[in-house]
C-alpha cells in the first residue's frame, strides 16, 4: 500500500492500489471480479501473448494473412480473460484450506468469506461456457485443441501437492494458446507450433519460479511444493537455463516456420524478436532478489513486457 491510502473493503493483498475492480466495478460484482484476478491482469496477459505468438508464427509459416485472422486475435483476447478467470476460480476452489494459511492469499474472497464455494463453481462454469461460445467460432482442429486445453487447467491446482515441479504444469496450461491460434489459422498443428508451445513453458518456468519465491517460507510451513522451494539459493542459475530454454526454442520455431517462404530479411527481424526478449529476461535476473516480495512481483508483472517484444518483431517481419 502507498502511503496511508484507505484499503477497499475486500482488497486482495497482492492487486495494485486503486485498481480498476476496487475503484469502479459494481459493490455486488467486485468479489467475483477478484476471484478472476481481474484486479490483477497480469496472468491474462501471461495466457494471451503465446496465442497471438501463435498466431503471428502461423502466418509468417504460410504467408496468407486473412481476416479472419482479425477475429482469432480478438476471440484469444476475450477467450484468455474468460478461461483465466475460470482457471483462476478452479485453482481457489481447490486451494481454500491452503490459501487460508498463507499471508499473501488468505485475502482471496473464497478464504475471506467473500464468495461460497457454491457461488464460485456458478462463477466458473458460466465462464466456461462464454469461452465455449468463442471457441465455437474457430475451426475444427482450434475447437479440439480449445477442450483438449481442459486437461492441463484441471491438473494444475493439485500439482504442488505431488512434484516440486507444479511450473511446468502451470506452462502446460498457460502456452497451450500457442498451439491454439496456429490450429486456428492453419488448420492443423505443426512442427514450429510445438516449438513455440515448449519455448513458452520455458518462460514460464522463468517468471512462476520467481512468482512463487514470495510465498516460499509460507509454502514449506504447509507442504506446498514448487520450483522456489526446489531450487533455493540456486534460483539464478536455473533462471539462466530456462531463459536459454525460451529464447533457443523461439528461434528454432521461427525459423522452421519462416523458411523458405519468408525474406531473409522477414526472418532476421522475426529472430530479432527472442534476442531481444532474452535480453530483457537477463534484465530480470540482474534484479533478482528472492527475498524482496515487492521486488521479485515487480519482475513478475514485468513479464508482460518480455512477451510482448517478440510480438512486436514477428508482426514487424510480418510486412516484410
Amino acid at each position: 500500500m502507498q502511503g496511508n491510502a484507505p484499503t477497499p473493503d475486500g482488497q486482495v493483498a497482492d492487486a495494485a492500489t486503486g485498481n480498476w475492480v476496487d475503484t469502479y466495478a459494481p459493490t455486488f460484482a467486485r468479489p467475483y471480479l477478484r476471484l478472476s484476478r481481474a484486479d490483477r491482469p497480469i496472468g491474462t496477459w501471461l495466457l494471451l501473448i503465446p496465442c497471438w505468438w501463435g498466431l503471428a508464427l502461423a502466418i509468417l509459416s504460410d504467408g496468407q494473412p486473412r481476416w479472419e485472422d482479425l477475429w482469432i486475435a480478438i476471440g484469444c483476447a476475450i477467450g484468455a480473460f474468460l478461461m483465466r478467470g475460470a482457471g483462476c476460480t478452479w485453482n481457489d476452489i481447490t486451494d481454500r484450506e491452503f490459501d487460508g494459511k498463507v499471508e499473501r492469499t488468505r485475502s482471496r474472497p473464497i478464504p475471506s468469506g467473500q464468495v461460497s464455494v457454491r457461488q464460485a463453481v456458478f462463477w466458473m462454469v458460466l465462464q466456461c461456457l462464454l469461452a465455449l461460445a468463442i471457441l465455437l467460432t474457430f475451426n475444427q482442429a482450434a475447437i479440439a485443441m480449445g477442450v483438449l486445453s481442459l486437461l492441463p487447467v484441471t491438473i494444475y491446482p493439485f500439482a504442488k501437492r505431488f512434484t516440486w515441479w507444479p511450473q511446468i504444469f502451470l506452462g502446460l496450461a498457460f502456452n497451450w494458446g500457442a498451439l491454439l491460434a496456429w490450429a486456428a489459422h492453419t488448420g492443423t498443428v505443426g512442427r514450429p507450433a510445438i516449438m513455440l508451445y515448449l519455448s513458452g513453458i520455458a518462460w514460464t518456468l522463468f517468471y512462476d519460479t520467481i512468482y512463487a519465491h514470495q510465498d516460499a517460507e509460507d509454502d514449506e510451513l504447509i507442504g506446498i511444493k514448487s520450483t522456489a522451494r526446489l531450487f533455493g539459493t540456486d534460483t539464478a542459475r536455473w533462471l539462466k537455463y530456462f531463459l536459454i530454454g525460451t529464447v533457443s526454442l523461439m528461434g528454432l520455431a521461427i525459423i522452421d516456420a519462416a523458411l523458405p517462404e519468408a525474406s531473409v530479411l522477414a526472418l532476421v527481424v522475426a529472430l530479432s524478436g527472442p534476442w531481444a526478449m532474452g535480453w530483457h529476461l537477463a534484465w530480470q535476473l540482474r534484479g533478482l532478489d528472492t527475498e524482496d516480495n515487492a521486488k521479485l512481483l515487480q519482475l513478475f508483472r514485468a513479464n508482460r513486457d518480455t512477451g510482448l517484444i517478440p510480438l512486436i518483431f514477428l508482426c514487424v517481419a510480418l510486412l516484410l
